[in-house]
């Protein structure tokens, strides 16, 4: 089956894609797509319904998160050799884990919340599992009968935050919005083999991200008893299990996310997420790149007191004053100063109007 959750944010009914396509309503069976409609015995009862039986949604509907919010929401960093190779780690000799927030998760199709005093937001394409037993103690022969199914996450990222705000990644990984999933939660029925699926990451229509489950270093039946040896998995939690190379990071030079940017991923059997770049609206600071102008020149506030520590952010030079530059960014330097007084160094980089400069 092919789960899913429509509808307005925090109002979702549960779903289920028939064989064309067609979104149909579980809500007369179900009240949610939770830990406990997840257990073995609920999707039994579930598989045994014919969709066709079942009311259509709304043509066109919101798609949210395919479970609802989870209890626990675990992630794995560096699981692809490749990818620890481009962002300068070492290959680890077993699964770091990390912390996402339950309120992190978002909708396959919602904006992405560029966040305040943000300047590395990155992508990272993975494929996350969902607990549908409890699991504890289990052996790697076995993990499978506790995986309810499988889905995209976009395990959205903030590299000043993540690596040089000191403490746990989870400083970069917990930002609001910073976890699509979905479309579907693909149970585990119709994957017969999750460690060797295509899978594709696009910005603004060009492939950041291309690889292959395949080449995980620690496969998802050695995670799921790996984790149960230190925590136990509820029905319903979350893991998303690392991503292959190609993020913003492991460019040279590196390429970040700008508000209007739009990633799209995509994994074999698990459908296709797509989100925009939105700037965060809840006052205060700001935090997002802006565009200004005709030519496409993006002032970036810094976080100043960082900056002996980090005076680049974005490690690439910045233009100094008066270095070919005009009155032009001059100007825009100093209404950025005037609209944000907090702010006491601007940067400024010419690019492509809509794009990252990087």
């Amino acid at each position: 089956m092919k789960l899913v959750r429509f509808g307005p944010k925090d109002a979702e009914k549960p779903g289920v894609v028939d064989a064309n396509g067609k979104v149909r309503d579980l809500s007369q069976h179900v009240a949610d797509i939770t830990g406990e409609t997840l257990s073995p015995e609920s999707l039994a009862r579930l598989r045994a319904l014919d969709p066709a039986s079942l009311p259509l949604a709304p043509e066109g509907v919101r798609l949210g998160a395919p479970v609802a919010r989870p209890w626990s929401f675990i992630a794995v960093g560096l699981n692809y050799a490749d990818h620890a190779k481009e962002t300068g780690q070492e290959i680890p000799l077993e699964p770091i884990l990390f912390n996402k927030l339950g309120n992190t998760v978002s909708g396959p199709f919602d904006d992405v919340i560029y966040p305040k005093g943000a300047n590395r937001m990155d992508w990272e394409l993975e494929i996350a599992f969902v607990i549908g037993k409890r699991a504890r103690y289990v052996e790697e022969k076995d993990a499978l009968d506790h995986v309810a199914g499988y889905t995209i996450c976009n395990d959205v990222s903030e590299r000043r935050f993540q690596s040089k705000r000191n403490g746990q990644w989870v400083k970069g990984k917990a930002c609001e919005t910073f976890a699509p999933l979905g479309p579907w939660l693909v149970t585990t029925d119709e994957i017969p083999d999750a460690g060797n699926l295509s899978m594709s990451l696009k910005i603004n229509g060009e492939v950041r991200q291309k690889g292959s489950t395949s080449t995980m270093i620690f496969s998802i039946p050695y995670l799921v008893s790996y984790i149960t040896q230190f925590m136990v998995l509820e029905p319903g939690d979350v893991v998303t299990t690392g991503t292959p190379p190609g993020v913003g990071c492991g460019m040279k030079p590196p390429q970040y996310l700008v508000v209007g940017d739009v990633m799209e991923l995509e994994i074999e059997g698990l459908g296709l997420q797509r989100q925009t770049v939105v700037p965060f609206t809840g006052g205060g600071p700001a935090s997002a790149p802006v565009h200004l102008g005709a030519r496409g020149l993006i002032l970036r506030p810094i976080d100043v007191g960082r900056v002996d520590q980090d005076p680049d952010p974005l490690g690439v030079p910045s233009v100094p004053d008066g270095i070919g530059v005009g009155d032009e960014v001059h100007r825009a330097k100093d209404r950025m100063r005037q609209s944000h007084p907090e702010v006491d160094l601007v940067h400024v980089y010419a690019g492509h109007h809509g794009k990252s400069p990087l």
